[in-house]
């Protein structure tokens, strides 16, 4: 019989006591044994519960006991997570955890320090949810050159801009009731302003480059400015508005970032709705593969942490190898990233607003809304972010230019 520990009773923690309790059967076929939860540690009390019969308010239990050969640690945050972690892993106890932000920055640390002591530090509930992308990585396609990784990560913000483009709502409408519904935080930066799809997409490019992406370094925005307008230039050229992250592997280099952008029917991700995720793999030999489902909720979230569970039990004599480096990968400058962007012009006198669009850009094919009469749109050739950049410096001095209202990157 294995004994594991939980750390934490919140919606993830409650909710891998559910699964393992619920699917014992099945837990202890795919385990070849039996998996026994002995502790469960939190700070509060839960009357009435049937953790009682197993919560501990002492860390020290679970570290001192040599029965317990598996921790899920599904408290969240760095501290104190991180000397939680380590601690156990130090102790001879493998870890799983759905911990993004100590996995985004301790990741590779963390498996360092498994492999130091013969155990395993895994974390697939970190990116996706029940989605099984960070196992793929790890053991399917091993074979591959990872060329690009590419997905719809967050789906509080995937939610907002479905209801957003589907409904016609202005982004505070939206927010306010994702709120409500519970899909969003009462402080919803992390979600809204990106922070936590860079995350994710900084651990999967670590994992793709078997070294250390820091997130710190990944230019990230969110989409907090994106509004009705925006939604309806999107249905005008046939597009949505997703919120992507971003990882590509080439000759020139690797870069990462986290942005809205405009997404055609002819990619896959244009159907993914609602608060779902979607991931898209490309290998040199494999091509595009997609992975899609529920990128959080208590269940597939949980699920997702005991699959790890099973995979430390039943390998726990020859645990699994990660390949992630704490050496820090070099991206290339965000400057130096080529795009193409849809680029909407405020001019009071539209006609002459074209004609100095083209005498910095060339011809172009312009966009023109109905009821939108002091502005139009255009999407720039690909050029890097620096040119870009340059060339619209150069427009905002030209006559009949009277304001660039905003910028949304069109998806490769």
């Amino acid at each position: 019989m294995a004994k594991i520990a939980v750390l934490g009773y919140g919606t993830v923690g409650s909710g891998v006591y559910h699964v393992i309790k619920t699917n014992s059967g099945i837990v202890e076929k795919n385990a070849n044994e039996k998996i026994e939860i002995k502790y469960v540690l939190d700070l509060r009390d839960f009357p009435g519960d049937p953790v009682e019969d197993v919560l501990t308010h002492n860390f020290e239990d679970i570290i001192n006991d040599s029965e317990i050969s598996v921790v899920v640690e599904v408290m969240g945050g760095l501290r104190p997570a991180y000397e939680f972690t380590k601690r156990c892993l130090e102790s001879g106890k493998s870890v799983c955890t759905s911990n993004k932000e100590l996995v985004a920055e301790h990741g590779a640390e963390l498996i360092e320090t498994a492999e130091k002591h013969g155990v395993t530090y895994l974390f697939e509930a970190s990116v996706g949810g029940g989605i099984p992308i960070i196992r793929t990585l790890i053991s399917s396609i091993t074979s591959e050159r990872i060329l690009e990784i590419k997905g719809i990560l967050n789906g509080t913000t995937n939610y907002m801009l479905t209801k957003m483009s589907k409904e016609g709502l202005e982004y505070g409408d939206v927010l306010k009731e994702a709120q409500e519904k519970g899909y969003a935080e009462r402080n919803p930066s992390a979600d809204v302003e990106g922070h936590d799809a860079c995350r994710k997409i900084s651990i999967l490019m670590s994992l793709a480059l078997e070294g250390q992406v820091d997130y710190k370094d990944v230019h990230t925005e969110g989409i907090t400015e994106i509004t009705k307008t925006d939604m309806e230039y999107a249905a005008a050229i046939g597009k949505e508005i997703k919120l992507l992250g971003v990882g590509k592997n080439s000759k020139e280099g690797s870069y990462v970032m986290v942005a809205p952008f405009l997404v055609g029917d002819e990619s896959p991700l244009y159907g993914v709705r609602g608060v779902f995720n979607g991931i898209c793999i490309t290998g040199n030999m494999l091509g595009e593969v997609m992975f899609y489902g529920k990128g959080a909720g208590k269940e597939a979230t949980a699920a997702a942490v005991v699959s790890d569970v099973i995979d430390a039990v039943r390998n726990k004599i020859n645990p699994k190898r990660i390949k992630w480096a704490c050496e820090k990968v070099a991206l290339l400058p965000f400057e130096n990233i080529p795009q193409s962007k849809l680029i909407r012009i405020e001019s009071l006198d539209t006609e002459a607003g074209k004609k100095a669009v083209e005498s910095v850009f060339g011809n172009m094919d312009f966009i023109q809304l109905e009821n939108h009469d002091d502005e139009f749109a255009f999407i720039s050739p690909k050029q890097s972010e620096a040119e870009l950049d340059e060339k619209l410096s150069m427009l905002l001095n030209k006559d009949n230019i009277d304001n660039i209202l905003g910028t949304i990157r069109i998806e490769e």
